[in-house]
């Protein structure tokens, strides 16, 4: 179960994308979670591992969900004689599982931060760095030979000819600050990386000399155009720790337009948009249950309606009329 949670979380570290993780810190039996049991929601509403089935399943996703909105934590108390509502980061939910029991979850979302991979050994390239660093960011270095002392406080340094290459992860900004030293061979490195954001410090009569180099090499006027130049924003920066400033000034600008629309695309609506094909707003509670492991399925004037537990199912046959009036159907 450990295996499986890391690896997943490793996976969506890797490809830069957000996610909620749960873990119960308390229970009281029957409940059937266990502390140290934990699960990651993704945005899709998709729960890997374990918190507990029931009215807990569902309660985890929609603060879950929640938290991924917001990007704040919070513990999630869920008892049989709780008084629904916040106080400070605890939420708490009524157990509507007959079984009865007990439970607290803390939830966290896990937010990408930006990998900066810088190409060159300049001015400008340490000030980025070291500024990117203050920033917690992980910063990759890239240049034509390592030399003691050079970028001592980034994550990894590599030589031009030891750098492995390949696609990097989503969330990845390439800068080439190489400023007159492999210029051409450094930029075809960064290209072949396909990150959302690659800036090359230069002006553009210089840039456009290093692009007529590039096209020699066979790359395409598409590839080219996905370069920024001259880098960072227009600040009127003029010393290297200011022209660092304006570069990290517009990363945080693509990043953050980038995550909005990431949760844009997800996550809007997303509560409201539950129950969808696999998901149904229990009437009973209003917390959202898979259909698939739904414990109990009425059918109610030739609808299915889908319960979490045997206490929602007992108190919708008592008044179904209440419940269905009250709550959207899925």
């Amino acid at each position: 179960m450990l295996d499986s949670f890391l690896e997943k979380a490793l996976t969506l570290n890797r490809s830069g994308e957000p996610y909620a993780t749960a873990t119960i810190v308390r229970r009281q039996i029957p409940s059937s979670g266990k502390p140290g049991d934990r699960a990651i929601i993704t945005p899709d509403g998709q729960i890997y591992g374990w918190i507990g089935g029931g009215c807990t399943r569902g309660i985890v996703l929609k603060e879950a969900l929640e938290s991924l909105r917001d990007h704040k934590p919070r513990v999630v108390h869920i008892s049989p004689d709780a008084r629904e509502g916040a106080s400070g980061q605890t939420k708490r939910y009524t157990m509507t599982c007959q079984s009865g029991g007990e439970v607290e979850v803390y939830i966290e979302p896990v937010l990408p931060k930006p990998q900066i991979l810088i190409f060159g050994k300049s001015h400008i390239a340490m000030a980025l760095a070291r500024m990117a660093k203050t920033m917690d960011y992980r910063v990759t270095a890239v240049v034509p030979a390592i030399e003691e002392g050079v970028f001592p406080t980034v994550d990894q340094v590599f030589s031009n000819t030891a750098f492995p290459g390949g696609e990097v992860f989503q969330n990845s900004y390439v800068v080439v600050c190489t400023q007159g030293e492999g210029d051409a061979e450094a930029l075809f490195q960064a290209l072949f990386l396909k990150a959302p954001y690659t800036a090359f410090v230069a002006s553009r009569k210089k840039a456009n000399g290093i692009y007529q180099e590039l096209r020699l090499k066979g790359i395409s006027m598409d590839q080219l155009k996905e370069i920024r130049t001259p880098a960072g924003l227009d600040i009127g920066a003029k010393l290297p720790e200011e022209v660092a400033v304006s570069i990290l000034a517009e990363i945080i600008q693509v990043f953050r337009a980038k995550q909005a629309e990431i949760e844009n695309q997800k996550l809007e609506n997303a509560l409201d948009a539950l129950p969808n094909n696999d998901y149904y707003l229990n009437p009973v509670c209003n917390i959202p249950i898979q259909k698939s492991t739904a414990k109990h399925v009425l059918v109610y004037h030739d609808e299915k309606v889908y319960f979490c537990c045997d206490g929602c199912k007992v108190s919708f046959e008592k008044d179904p009329e209440k419940y269905m009036t009250k709550t959207d159907k899925g």
